[in-house]
């Protein structure tokens, strides 16, 4: 089967690899289209020491099943599906208590660590237990289906923030999921999101899928002044939730700075292993800071909320591109390019 190699640091190859079969209680699936993840384009270049080469990355995927090992209930050979990042093990204390995305022995598709390697959907085939895999309805394109993993990292995030109606909300970072989790904050009762980026052209993408406002924080005078005016807004207060969806020190701090005292910031973004707090303004104000890790069973409602258009993910889908392209389009993200926010590779 095609599949598009990370040899070494920054360099990416399409090779020749051998198919894989379904073991007993997984899915061999055909690929349709995979996306591009943030936390790839960093896996790029060896700075998350998560993409040990050779490593096959992706695990924003969609696709049909191929064929199915033993034991496997509910699939068939035919079946368009999906599947979760998260390889649980079912069977730890996190696990009995629902909270996968914790599992003590937890693994991720497309990942290569010094204690797990799991080839992921940059191919034409891969394998995933049956237990993470959902099916999708008939109508829904693959290249949109391949984003239900970025939309559940989103739901959840919001799910675990405490927003009562009309709450007034500010995500930091308008990438992907900045823009997803303002999407799913108005789901919740928000009754306004803020939305804060250093990227007009994001910020304007912001606007169009429903922010109340947006606030361009490039450099410290914009930030200031963008504070002011929320706190304006909010009778003096601050908001009441912030979702902060970079993760990095600037960011972390307009989220903590945008709040009211006893309100929730919750930390999304994952860019910085280290960060620099002021621990006295969450004390003294009795902030809640909270992290965030992937899904934890949010598949089925992500998928109903998209079917139904809920949650729009056509408008940040900047390119479909065959997955002989892969190389080109991982440099162009992590350059930077102005204007590029998801690319799906279809095998």
């Amino acid at each position: 089967m095609k599949a598009l190699l990370l040899s070494d640091y920054k360099k990416l190859e399409v090779v020749e690899l051998p198919r894989p079969e379904a073991r007993e209680g997984e899915l061999l699936i055909r690929i349709h289209a995979c996306g591009i993840c943030g936390s790839d384009v960093h896996g790029y270049d060896g700075s998350t020491g998560r993409r040990l080469p050779p490593i096959v990355m992706g695990h924003e995927a969609a696709g049909v099943v191929e064929s199915v090992g033993s034991g496997v209930r509910g699939f068939a050979a035919g079946d368009r599906v999906t599947f979760d990042s998260t390889v649980y093990c079912g069977k730890c204390f996190h696990c009995k208590r629902g909270e996968v995305n914790l599992c003590d022995d937890r693994e991720v598709v497309g990942v290569s660590t010094p204690l797990f390697r799991r080839m992921g959907a940059f191919a034409e085939y891969v394998t995933v237990p049956a237990r993470i895999a959902y099916k999708l309805p008939e109508g829904m394109p693959y290249a949109h289906a391949a984003l239900i993993e970025a939309v559940s990292v989103a739901v959840h995030a919001v799910g675990l923030t405490p927003i009562a109606l009309d709450d007034t909300v500010v995500v930091v970072g308008a990438g992907m999921i900045g823009l997803l989790t303002m999407q799913a904050a108005r789901l919740a009762g928000a009754g306004r999101v803020l939305v804060m980026d250093v990227d007009e052209t994001r910020l304007e993408l912001a606007r169009q899928l429903g922010a109340t406002a947006t606030f361009n924080t490039q450099g410290e005078e914009a930030a200031l002044e963008s504070m002011a005016e929320i706190v304006e807004m909010t009778h003096g207060r601050g908001a009441d939730a912030a979702l902060e969806c970079v993760g990095a020190t600037a960011p972390v701090k307009l989220a903590l700075d945008s709040v009211r005292k006893g309100a929730t910031v919750t930390l999304v973004g994952n860019v910085s292993p280290k960060i620099e707090l002021g621990l006295q303004s969450v004390v003294t104000r009795q902030i809640r800071l909270q992290g965030t890790c992937a899904s934890a069973g949010e598949y089925p409602a992500c998928i109903e909320m998209m079917a139904r258009g809920a949650i729009q993910v056509e408008p940040l889908l900047s390119a479909v591109a065959p997955l002989e392209d892969g190389a080109m389009w991982f440099k162009r993200l992590y350059e930077r390019e102005p204007g590029l926010l998801k690319v799906v590779l279809q095998p």
